[in-house]
């Protein structure tokens, strides 16, 4: 059973902070198209309003051209909410290596000013996206949730705050906080512009511009691509599980292992090319192996992603073809 068979109380209202960028904006399509009632907070500095353009006409929908960092923007957003899907970030792990200290106050500072709101409003569920990035150097594989590595990054250090956020406000105010440890999302409506856009669109878009993609490191580095649906679904899923589920972080993904070499020539082939890549120096702070085990998630939250990588990636470059 996918997302769309899910059931809410039907005077829901969701709240999706980051509700312009990519999986924010998919969640408050979603969200809508279910029937239920979204408020899309955002302040478009890394959120596109064109992502959120098509709801404005929707009378269920409201934009607030907010920003987290503001407790009284975020006291003013959780009002007679019941759940916060806490989306709003900044991403990319080398940015956050030049930029730590704008890192801290958006990832750490605004996320803990989301979940103090949401504890003095009364939410009934706080989601926050988290990060795969908090397993850091580990080996392991699976990546399973308690057997962390060492951070590599400033961006991984403020998911895993978050985390220990979330847990402290669970035990000491009670707050139902469920963190989602993202691995590698992709799909509709994701950014292929910038020094920092995902790998996937970004590939798409030079391949099908008749440039030569840059692979950083050897291409041998893997990675659990997950369509954006099943994130729709992890987090639909974590609004509606128990409150003994709460206070905890939860990987979600699809549960596969793509060599990026190996994607990048399905994406070859998908387009009809034949085009060799570029190999570049690694990224600093990036991990080499990530695969979920999303047990604890099937477990506790009943999530069971419906889109495999073949099946998401074919969906993603059709939508990029008809949107490029």
């Amino acid at each position: 059973m996918g997302f769309r068979e899910l059931t809410f109380a039907p005077e829901s209202v969701f709240l999706v902070t980051g509700g312009a960028g990519f999986i924010g904006s998919n969640l408050c399509e979603a969200i809508l198209d279910m029937g239920y009632t979204v408020r899309c907070l955002d302040n478009l500095s890394t959120g596109h309003y064109e992502n959120i353009e098509p709801f404005l006409a929707n009378p269920r929908f409201t934009f607030l051209k907010e920003d987290i960092r503001d407790l009284d923007s975020c006291l003013h957003a959780t009002e007679g909410v019941d759940f916060v899907l806490n989306e709003a970030a900044w991403g990319s792990v080398p940015r956050s290596i030049e930029m730590p200290l704008l890192y801290e106050e958006i990832n750490i500072r605004g996320t803990l000013n989301m979940m103090e709101a949401a504890r003095q409003n009364g939410v009934k569920k706080f989601v926050y996206a988290s990060s795969s990035s908090v397993y850091g150097d580990s080996t392991v594989l699976p990546k399973r949730e308690g057997q962390e590595g060492k951070l590599l990054s400033p961006y991984a250090l403020t998911k895993r705050t978050d985390e220990e956020y979330g847990a402290l406000y669970k035990t000491l105010y009670g707050l139902d906080t469920y963190g989602l440890r993202y691995f590698n999302v992709f799909g509709r409506r994701q950014d292929p512009n910038g020094a920092y856009a995902a790998v996937i669109p970004k590939f798409l878009k030079q391949l099908m511009n008749g440039e030569q993609p840059t692979i950083n490191g050897d291409g041998r580095q893997s990675r659990d691509f997950t369509y954006v649906d099943n994130v729709i679904e992890g987090n639909l899923r974590a609004c509606l599980a128990p409150s003994e589920a709460a206070g905890e972080a939860y990987n979600i993904g699809a549960g596969g292992r793509e060599y990026l070499i190996d994607v990048y020539h399905d994406l070859c082939d998908a387009l009809g090319l034949d085009v060799e890549p570029i190999f570049g120096p690694p990224r600093k702070g990036d991990i080499r192996d990530s695969n979920a085990d999303i047990t604890k998630a099937r477990e506790k939250l009943g999530y069971d992603p419906s889109y495999d990588f073949r099946k998401g990636i074919m969906l993603a470059i059709e939508w990029y073809k008809e949107n490029l």
